[in-house]
């Protein structure tokens, strides 16, 4: 990352005073990412991976620590000769709200930069919620923490990862098929009840930011994100270090990739979906699992297939089905974005913890050369985080493109 020094400029009137505090926003923004991605950084690092002087990373780390979005603090044990740089870290005053709507339970989140994840909160749901229980939901348990987000910390926002196809421009949920949900203003209804902006995006493509910034896929620039959870599978793409969202933000649907010509109808019209033929459903049931959560399902699998000779044949069948064409989509990922990485959410890391091998062999043999030679699959490592970190990233992306206009004074 690269930013522009501002330290010998003299401010000026006119055009080129409104050119030097671009340049401190920019600046602002390097240094903020820097801390955000990287967790702790010393100021010394700072110098080397912005190219700015000392002076200025001082008075820019100064800016950011009155605004309570950096902590500095000394350094513990060093053996380094001559004063220690201090240690700047992610601060935990500035904080977001982090909303996912399920099937079957809401999941409301608070998390600080840096991804640190303050408190989860999953409130199950006796039926598939509709959008006006998920407001009423959020709403009671944002009441519970008022006084608390009142005192102790500044809310710059809400984001909400939804299971469905997200207008970009406004968070209009266009449709979220197994919620039952088409055109709900889900992401005003809830900017209404809460008094805070609302940013919303398809489940599946905040999963791919948290993966993207802290996870699996940190410092990969090219990622592709698949995520199976209680309503079916959805994509997100990460193409040169950006969020791919297409002309209005529905890119990434990889759940519709064909995969069974000879499957069944999915809701989108089409046949043989990946969603229809690979499904969280299908293993619970075969798993015979009580409840639906994921760890459970992925609990069950790893006991079942700790010993492959003793594996159930009709589980196996079920398992290598399901990989088989989950291993079409992923070949088809390949050949389309050239990925380095692709990162595997919900039961589909579970799938792929106990049929890795299967998948691999499938997407290096039947993939294009070239894409296939440098693309790695791997798990998801954020767990049941993941999605409260990936919506928080979507409220906190105005704060770290500008510190200074969209972050209040909280220190």
């Amino acid at each position: 990352m690269t930013a522009q020094n501002t330290a010998k400029s003299p401010r000026r009137s006119g055009a080129r005073g409104n050119s030097l505090d671009d340049v401190r926003r920019n600046n602002l923004s390097a240094v903020l990412r820097l801390v955000h991605v990287t967790g702790s950084v010393t100021r010394a690092q700072l110098t080397r991976e912005t190219g700015l002087n000392r002076s200025t990373i001082g008075a820019l780390v100064g800016e950011l620590v009155e605004r309570g979005l950096v902590t500095e603090t000394e350094p513990g044990t060093t053996r380094q000769v001559g004063r220690p740089s201090l240690v700047i870290k992610p601060g935990r005053r500035a904080v977001a709200l982090a909303v996912n709507p399920e099937l079957d339970a809401v999941t409301i989140g608070l998390v600080a930069l840096g991804g640190q994840v303050i408190r989860r909160i999953r409130y199950d749901t006796v039926r598939v919620p509709p959008v006006e229980e998920v407001v009423n939901i959020v709403s009671a348990v944002v009441a519970g923490m008022r006084g608390e987000l009142e005192s102790s910390y500044a809310t710059v926002g809400v984001g909400l990862a939804v299971p469905g196809l997200i207008r970009g421009r406004d968070g209009l949920v266009n449709l979220a098929p197994h919620l039952g949900w088409h055109q709900q203003p889900l992401a005003e209804m809830l900017q209404q009840s809460l008094g805070f902006p609302v940013f919303a995006a398809n489940d599946a493509a905040a999963g791919a930011l948290a993966e993207s910034v802290f996870g699996a896929g940190r410092g990969v620039r090219n990622l592709v994100y698949l995520n199976g959870g209680a309503s079916g599978i959805g994509g997100g793409v990460i193409v040169d270090g950006h969020l791919m969202t297409g002309e209005s933000g529905y890119a990434g649907e990889l759940g519709h990739t064909l995969v069974n010509s000879a499957g069944v109808l999915c809701h989108c019209g089409a046949t043989g979906c990946l969603e229809t033929e690979v499904t969280r459903a299908a293993l619970l049931e075969a798993l015979q699992v009580p409840g639906s959560r994921s760890e459970m399902l992925d609990e069950a699998l790893r006991a079942r297939f700790a010993d492959p000779a003793a594996v159930d044949p009709a589980l196996a069948e079920l398992v290598n089905r399901q990989a088989d064409f989950l291993s079409v989509t992923l070949r088809n990922a390949v050949n389309l974005f050239n990925p380095e990485v692709i990162v595997l959410g919900g039961f589909l890391g579970s799938l792929f913890e106990v049929a890795g091998d299967r998948i691999v062999d499938a997407v290096s043999t039947s993939a294009m050369r070239g894409p296939r030679d440098s693309v790695r699959i791997v798990r998801a490592s954020l767990g049941r985080d993941l999605l409260m970190v990936g919506a928080a990233e979507l409220a906190f992306a105005p704060v770290l493109a500008d510190p200074a206009g969209n972050a209040p004074l909280v220190a």
